[in-house]
Order: structure tokens, then C-alpha cells, then sequence
């Protein structure tokens, strides 16, 4: 799947993105449980940049220069911009 192709609140079957920028984890609690976040972008095979949100285990992972491939994420839009993840039931891996 490719950026341009993407669509809030939907999806992904499977997304391969080269990392360009990797932000600090930080920890966040909510009446859920808690956890750790960090903020992430990405680049398709044609270029285009997303917002990319790592959870848990992947905000340790996923280094800036790595390659990755979402298998079973979802789309979402905060505050106007478009980003993915592995979300609950997904997969990220490092290729």
C-alpha cells in the first residue's frame, strides 16, 4: 500500500515505509492501563512522507534509516494529518 492510497479510519493490509525520523518514547496512563508512544514518519517507495506511531515494544525497535513492513494496521487522522500504526491486532517488523 502507498501513502497517496491511504484513508482515515481504515486499514492497512500490509505498508512497507523507510524510517526518516524517529522521536523520543515517552510514557503516557490513561483509565486503560499505560504504556509508551513515540512519534515516527515514514516514506513510501514513491517518496511520499507519513506520520508513523509506534506503541509498546516497537518505540525500542524502530531506528531512523530502518526499513518496515505493517501488516494489519489501521489508518487514523489527528489533527488533520494522516498516520499509521500496527495498531492492537497488527504487526510491525523490522525488515
Amino acid at each position: 500500500m502507498l501513502v497517496k492510497e491511504l484513508k482515515p479510519n481504515t486499514p492497512i493490509p500490509e505498508m512497507e515505509l523507510e524510517i526518516t525520523t524517529v522521536g523520543e518514547p515517552r510514557r503516557f496512563a490513561t483509565e486503560r492501563g499505560e504504556g509508551t508512544v513515540a512519534n515516527a514518519a515514514g516514506k513510501d517507495s514513491e517518496g511520499q512522507e507519513v506520520s508513523v506511531s509506534l506503541w509498546g515494544d516497537d518505540t525500542g525497535l524502530v531506528k531512523e534509516g530502518n526499513k518496515i513492513r505493517i501488516t494489519e494496521g489501521w489508518c487514523t487522522a489527528y489533527k488533520g494529518k494522516i498516520q499509521v500504526s500496527a495498531g492492537k491486532r497488527g504487526k510491525l517488523a523490522v525488515l
